[in-house]
């Protein structure tokens, strides 16, 4: 008998393979391609027709491991579809490294063993209030948004939530924009529930994933706490996805396998008919106007926990201060800060950029250090010493020879955390300071640092966004924004958007358990109407207000945005072949072709990048049709092109 076996590569389709077994849609197989042996699955349709004729393999073996679903198999071809990729790249995101893991012994699993023994939280009335609007108990499929003042106690709303799913015997997932959340969270996990989630991202060992994913497939594995790549995982019995801090553009994978893991989830809880929780404490556009059209219900925490008041925001006004030489600290906010700290309070200067300095060039030829990679300037990491690419990780010493006479007298331009936390030990020389960034909290120290923090024993955090996200800092009562201007400036359609949810986020940082706090934002713009808007406690005003701008400039989530992203070594030939192209679409596509423009970063890895955008109607009938026409294009040799469905970045 014939079946079709969809394999995890870059094909779009299944390859017809020969079995006497008894197979169905969704087992796991052992076939051969090529020269190498390879799982698939059975597929659920058949290989297009070709005239050629081939011999027809054999199967090797049916695996021993509980078939994928078809609610799973459903959806994958969905998802291949949206994103405009091969459905065998769709299946390469389910499997473990294209192999997947029969069961295992039983003492691995037993970590992860559900216990229903706690119940050490009493909830408010407010937030009982809200889990009964949540409604998960019809264990259907609803979106269903949590939006809370950060500090409200969302987390214990949809634990409670869970606790429900877990004693009917189904299976969780809680999604995390961020790796460096998973310890903090896992530990608050625990205190609830008694027992052990499975942790699930990129830094995780293999032979871990190798447990969780066997564990998941049989149902024992009870919770699963992960990044994106967690929402692939094949799920026994699935009753609950919840996607924490929904509005982060972390969400967002933007290389490989091109997709929005927000988005996603709300479309695998369709397909498997389950309930799914979306919690934020200002929702992303695209959620904001789902509420609005009612395809989303709405719960709101409007009390912080235990009634802890929000900060208050106080505006140092840089233009009528005189700032010291290479310095960006005001004097007025180093006294703020001391009578901080004489309160014992814990403060945090905040600044959104990694590193020393952008900016290095020499004082004698003025030439900058760039990467040789990248169209992007260096960026001077003072702790290690070296100059770094953000993008492609090229890494520099500071030693060049100058075109003007020996070596190059290097000047740095422009502030990032590791400057100011010089700054800030030169004021503050008896302090504990510590840098909290992506360089400094990806660490296996990243944990006991987390836990120094917690009890004050640092006293002075200086951090990037990374800090604003989900943290519990209980003593953290004042927060310096070093230049809000920084934050503000960019061309990204979103870049306001942005900065409401960063600095909601952030605010939410200060004043957790009751005690007073303040925020502090030094600023040269003397029009303050940004940060008054920024820090209104009700963010639905600026919510509106962006929707309504969106709106009257078909701009997402109104109308359909693909990028078409062609990358190449000889910049001719892909400035040649991008107008080529534009005009091979042009003649068949039902949308408006915007560029074809050099990328804002137009060199990236030694690659030059051009960007065309269409524009259409919210229908997936775009992306169906645009990938048929991409079929029959064929682009030159060294030429590639990738695709971004609903883009975020436009870098």
């Amino acid at each position: 008998m014939k079946f079709p076996i969809l394999l995890p590569n870059i094909f779009n389709h299944p390859f017809t393979y020969e079995s006497d077994l008894k197979l169905e849609i969704g087992d796991f197989v052992e076939v051969s391609f090529g020269k190498s042996k390879i799982t698939g699955v059975v597929w659920n349709e058949l290989e297009k027709k070709n005239n050629k004729s081939f011999k027809i393999k054999r199967i090797i073996k049916k695996l021993e491991i509980p078939k994928l679903k078809k609610k799973t198999i459903d959806f994958l071809n969905w998802f291949a579809e949206y994103n405009m990729v091969p459905k065998g790249m769709a299946l390469k995101l389910v499997l473990l490294s294209g192999k997947p893991i029969e069961k295992l012994n039983n003492k691995f699993y037993k970590d992860f063993k559900f216990e229903n023994n706690r119940n050490l939280v009493e909830l408010t009335e407010e937030q009982k209030e809200v889990l009964k609007e949540i409604n998960i108990s019809n264990n259907k499929f609803n979106v269903h948004v949590l939006q809370g003042t950060t500090g409200s106690g969302k987390t214990l709303v949809y634990f409670e939530a869970l606790k429900h799913i877990l004693k009917k015997n189904f299976q969780g997932l809680i999604m995390l924009p961020e790796i460096g959340l998973t310890n903090q969270f896992e530990k608050k996990f625990i205190e609830f529930f008694g027992f052990k989630p499975a942790i699930w991202h990129s830094g995780i060992s293999k032979k871990n994933k190798e447990i969780i994913w066997s564990g998941i497939t049989l149902g024992i594995i009870k919770v699963v706490i992960g990044a994106r790549s967690s929402l692939f995982l094949p799920f026994k019995n699935l009753g609950l996805i919840i996607v924490d801090e929904e509005h982060d553009q972390s969400y967002k994978q933007d290389e490989g396998v091109i997709y929005n893991a927000r988005d996603m989830a709300v479309s695998r809880a369709s397909f498997e008919n389950v309930p799914i929780n979306l919690i934020t404490a200002v929702p992303s556009v695209e959620t904001y106007e789902n509420i609005k059209k009612k395809k989303y219900g709405v719960s709101k925490l409007k009390q912080r926990y235990r009634n802890a008041s929000l900060p208050d925001y106080e505006i140092i006004n840089l233009s009528n201060l005189k700032l010291e030489k290479q310095s960006w600290l005001s004097k007025d906010i180093i006294q703020k800060v001391k009578f901080h700290l004489e309160k014992k309070d814990q403060v945090l200067f905040f600044l959104n950029r990694r590193g020393f300095s952008p900016n290095a060039l020499c004082n004698k030829c003025f030439e900058t250090f760039s990467c040789p990679n990248c169209s992007i300037n260096l960026v001077y990491h003072k702790n290690k010493n070296h100059l770094l690419c953000h993008y492609c990780g090229f890494k520099s010493s500071l030693k060049r020879n100058c075109t003007k006479e020996g070596n190059c007298d290097l000047i740095f331009s422009g502030p990032g955390v590791e400057r100011i936390s010089e700054e800030v030990k030169k004021n503050f020389p008896l302090k504990k300071v510590e840098i909290f960034s992506s360089d400094t909290m990806n660490k296996k120290s990243s944990k006991e640092k987390l836990e120094k923090i917690i009890n004050n024993e640092i006293e002075i955090l200086v951090g990037t966004q990374l800090i604003s996200k989900g943290f519990h800092f209980p003593n953290l009562n004042c927060i310096v924004v070093v230049d809000i201007d920084l934050s503000s400036q960019g061309h990204d359609l979103r870049s306001a958007e942005k900065n409401l949810q960063l600095y909601h986020q952030l605010s939410g940082r200060a004043g957790r358990t009751g005690q007073p706090s303040t925020v502090y934002f030094q600023t040269y713009n003397s029009n303050t109407k940004l940060i008054s808007d920024i820090t209104n406690k009700d963010p639905e005003i600026f919510l509106e207000k962006e929707s309504q701008i969106r709106k009257k400039n078909n701009l997402p989530p109104f109308q359909r945005f693909i990028a078409l992203i062609l990358t190449g070594e000889n910049e001719n030939n892909l400035e040649k072949e991008a107008t080529e192209f534009k005009e091979f679409l042009e003649k068949k596509i039902n949308g408006k072709i915007l560029g074809p423009v050099s990328a804002p970063i137009f060199r990236l890895k030694k690659k030059y990048r051009i960007r065309l955008l269409i524009r259409g109607p919210k229908t997936i009938k775009l992306q169906t049709s645009l990938a048929l026409i991409i079929q029959n294009y064929k682009f030159q040799s060294g030429i590639k092109l990738s695709v971004d469905v609903d883009p975020i970045s436009f870098n």
